[in-house]
């Protein structure tokens, strides 16, 4: 059953009086600590609250106390109708069997049905438990069986019991009618567009079960069998099958199971043709040589691996060779000097912008490898911050473009060459 136990000293109050915050959720002190004014966390001791003691005096049987009731009906609301070792297992101090024969009789054979009978008096001031369990407990049971729960089947979110899933099709169908109620005040538009919209969700709960009669039917519930076939299959054929699936809502099983058997033969035969005729372009004219041909290309690779792996050790031997006999007799180091190659040069004939370039721009583009439209950014840069001071020197060209520093004095000298700017000693 449900135990509460005191936030701050963590002692027991199942049985005991214990204070309840009104405005912390699920927030219980003892009496000791309350006394104190204990503050904990978000708690404080001048919160509103309310005293709980336990209700064991029986109301409907002698044998069930007030506060075993509510968590029978609590677990039954919680884990379904009929659950009764889970049911039992909330109230905690009976078993399945007496919570079951309890309901039935108090509940269900109840004259005043759906009601229990509210008018029973008792001469006792506390519920007395059964004569075989002294302490209140229900004796432990030796195994769980399952219930109908979505954790309980190889599908999750299937319950075989009911033959209902968790999350249906369209789930929030019932969200639109849960609230609906035709009265007699209702005008007829009213009650017509109420019709309508139940007519809407009748058309939801068809195609619900037409869906679940589809799965019921195919036997898609049984996961592992299915899965254990697909392992057997070649990846050929299960994206063969998983191609012809969208054909299966429109025929019968046997005619869907015809449909894909026969696909699959199709495939085979197409795979052995090509096999034939792949071993008569090789020379094979016998079934025995075309057996012996692809055992034998089983085979390549493994011995493509073995040669590449013998390869390897024979060259990581040389090299062992080739490091000892260097050790033995050393060498005078010789510098490699690499010349310099020039950049080959770019071809702008068709580039944005090449229009707008001179004969003798477009040959210090194509030697720099520069495009027409960010040459002539750089020239409007230069030639602006030229304008504006008088003056240009190497180094401030260098800080205004930020691209490579030697195609930026080849252009400031291309520049000067043409007369656009003056360098500094030039100036005067």
């Amino acid at each position: 059953g449900q135990k509460f136990h005191c936030d701050n000293c963590q002692a027991n109050v199942t049985d005991s009086v214990r204070i309840s915050c009104n405005e912390c959720p699920e927030f219980d002190l003892c009496t000791t600590c309350f006394s104190r004014g204990i503050e904990l966390g978000s708690h404080r001791n001048d919160h509103p609250y309310r005293v709980v003691t336990r209700h064991r005096f029986p109301i409907f049987t002698e044998t069930w106390s007030a506060d075993e009731e509510l968590l029978l009906i609590d677990g039954l609301r919680q884990f379904g109708m009929g659950n009764w070792k889970d049911a039992a297992d909330h109230v905690g101090t009976k078993t399945k069997e007496e919570c079951e024969q309890h309901y039935n009789e108090v509940y269900v054979g109840s004259a005043t049905w759906p009601l229990p009978d509210m008018d029973r008096q008792f001469d006792v001031k506390f519920a007395r438990p059964h004569g075989d369990r002294k302490n209140g407990t229900a004796a432990p049971s030796k195994c769980k069986t399952l219930s109908s729960q979505p954790s309980n089947h190889e599908i999750i979110g299937y319950m075989p019991g009911r033959l209902e899933f968790e999350t249906e099709y369209e789930n929030e169908a019932e969200q639109v009618i849960k609230d609906m109620v035709i009265t007699d005040d209702d005008s007829p538009e009213e009650v017509e567009l109420k019709q309508i919209v139940l007519r809407i969700y009748n058309g939801k709960l068809d195609r619900r079960l037409q869906r679940k009669r589809f799965i019921f039917e195919r036997g898609l519930l049984e996961y592992r069998k299915h899965q254990a076939i697909e392992k057997k299959r070649t990846k050929d054929e299960r994206d063969l099958l998983a191609r012809i699936k969208v054909f299966a809502r429109m025929q019968t099983r046997e005619d869907y199971d015809t449909l894909a058997t026969g696909l699959l033969n199709e495939h085979a035969l197409r795979q052995r043709i090509a096999q034939l005729q792949e071993w008569r372009r090789n020379g094979i004219t016998s079934l025995d040589d075309g057996v012996q041909f692809e055992a034998e290309r089983s085979q390549r690779p493994s011995r493509r691996a073995s040669t590449l792996r013998d390869s390897a050790q024979l060259l990581d031997r040389l090299q062992k060779i080739v490091s000892a006999r260097s050790t033995r007799e050393p060498e005078p180091p010789k510098t490699l000097v690499r010349k310099p190659t020039a950049p080959n040069p770019l071809d702008i004939e068709h580039a944005d912008g090449v229009e707008m370039l001179a004969a003798s721009e477009r040959d210090i583009c194509t030697r720099l490898r520069i495009f027409p439209r960010p040459y002539l950014v750089v020239k409007e840069t230069l030639l602006a911050e030229y304008a504006r001071n008088g003056i240009l020197k190497r180094r401030q060209a260098r800080q205004l473009v930020k691209i490579d520093v030697n195609k930026t004095s080849k252009l400031y000298d291309f520049f000067v060459q043409s007369g656009w700017i003056k360098a500094p000693g030039r100036a005067a």
